[in-house]
């Protein structure tokens, strides 16, 4: 991802006046903006991004040789072409995307949550989408160069724009969200994931209420009415409209979710209950927790102009994100529940309660939590023990705290020193009766265990 569309055209000079920023070189009219020379169009205008281990400015000369119209540089460069210059590219770049953001008639929703919030930011898609044409972030693009990145794909026909956002620092969803200007701002939850750089849950539950501040007083502010700290977002938000949705059926919340079941495959139902009526929702996703999920994207959605029957059957047709609790079959006719995308206590809680109610031998085959700081030996514990409560009679699990997590669950967990070990002994095992859940985060790797496991043609 590296050239996106701007509504229109636009000149330097226009650009230089918008941002108070210097030109040399005279004029180039542009329609694109690129941050990447191999991507790169003829007359696209060429933004040069500096970071740890690049400079952008170093293939100015590549962005001319691939036809740029112009560059944007936050130093003078060698070139023939037009440079608008500015003190910083990557606020820059930001400030262009607001820019585009703001030429939009698009509704926006942004949103962000310490779990849930690609699923969510997949669900409202699906239902707006049946509406009219939707732009969401693609893929994990959620940081403070992919939220401008994906506001610049805004166009001319989009009617809603979803924007997730993620942030590994308190400031960066600050960012974010004065770059988006959301119409409407979703919190998921908060709880103690990738607590490093926060310094504490209560870092945490701030830094997502950051994406509260950006809502003007007719914005509308959609919050987790169960979270624990749901009561620091609605001061937070006193400024403007607020819906709270309760997945718990607390009836003095906006929208609930009563009558929720699961299927003999984990799949859930749940009827939703709001301001506007109620309705049955079904879901091809797995587990419970999903319902919050489902609950929190319908309430958006309808907030933003979709019907029940939109809300039904977009999240009906809505299939799992790859590596979020998705099944397949595997060697020996075994059932894989892919939960390799990333992990944290609370999404580690949610798969293992997938997991128990699933026919067959359970087995929790667990990696590594990532970014967890000082809370990383205790949390590690905790899953263990969590599976022990709910009834998993078996742990294989690897890991720098494999042991914690074995403490944890008691008689019945296998310790295993590295990956190749514990993916030989899943290979062994495997039969007809088995089922894996196999998660660790991102770091842990654990799809390498599982991509030995499935069967060839599986998703």
């Amino acid at each position: 991802m590296g050239c996106e569309e701007v509504i229109g055209s636009m000149t330097i000079l226009k650009l230089a006046e918008e941002m108070n920023a210097r030109v040399e070189g005279g004029d180039a009219e542009f329609s694109r903006l690129s941050t990447d020379t191999r991507s790169l169009e003829e007359g696209d205008a060429y933004l040069a991004l500096e970071g740890e281990r690049f400079d952008g400015h170093d293939f100015v000369k590549a962005a001319e040789e691939a036809g740029a119209g112009a560059v944007i540089v936050s130093r003078k460069v060698k070139s023939g072409l037009p440079q608008l210059l500015v003190p910083d590219t990557y606020k820059a770049l930001g400030d262009i995307a607001r820019l585009n953001r703001m030429r939009s008639k698009a509704k926006v929703i942004a949103l962000t949550g310490s779990q849930g919030k690609t699923t969510v930011k997949e669900m409202i898609a699906a239902i707006l989408g049946n509406k009219a044409s939707t732009l969401a972030t693609r893929a994990n693009l959620n940081n403070t160069i992919g939220v401008p990145l994906t506001l610049l794909e805004l166009a001319s026909d989009h009617e809603f724009a979803v924007i997730e956002m993620g942030a590994n620092s308190a400031g960066e969803i600050a960012f974010s969200s004065q770059v988006t200007r959301p119409d409407i701002a979703l919190i998921t939850c908060a709880s103690a994931a990738h607590v490093e750089g926060f310094g504490s849950l209560q870092g945490i539950v701030e830094a997502k209420g950051e994406i509260l501040d950006s809502l003007t007083m007719e914005g509308i502010a959609v919050l987790n009415g169960d979270d624990p700290n749901v009561g620091q977002w609605i001061a937070r938000s006193a400024h403007c409209r607020q819906i709270l949705f309760s997945a718990n059926g607390n009836k003095a919340m906006t929208y609930r979710a009563e009558d929720i079941s699961l299927n003999d495959k984990g799949q859930v139902s749940f009827r939703l209950l709001g301001p506007r009526g109620e309705v049955i929702i079904t879901l091809q996703l797995l587990g419970v927790h999903n319902v919050a999920n489902a609950l929190a994207a319908a309430a958006v959605a309808l907030e933003a102009g979709a019907t029940l029957e939109d809300v039904r059957t977009g999240l009906a047709a809505l299939k799992p994100v790859p590596g979020r609790l998705v099944s397949m079959q595997g060697l020996g006719n075994s059932l894989l529940i892919d939960d390799t995308y990333n992990a944290s206590p609370n999404s580690f809680f949610a798969a293992i309660d997938v997991l128990k109610w699933l026919p067959g031998r359970q087995v929790l085959v667990a990696g590594d939590m990532k970014e967890l700081g000082d809370e990383a030996e205790a949390s590690h514990f905790a899953v263990g023990e969590y599976a022990r409560k709910a009834g998993i009679p078996e742990l294989w699990v690897t890991g720098e705290f494999a042991e914690k997590v074995a403490a944890g669950f008691g008689s019945g967990a296998k310790i295993f020193p590295d990956q190749e070990s514990i993916k030989n002994y899943c290979i062994e095992q495997a039969d007809s009766d088995l089922i894996f859940l196999i998660k660790g985060s991102r770091g842990a790797h654990m799809e390498v265990v599982l991509n030995e496991l499935k069967l060839k043609g599986e998703a």
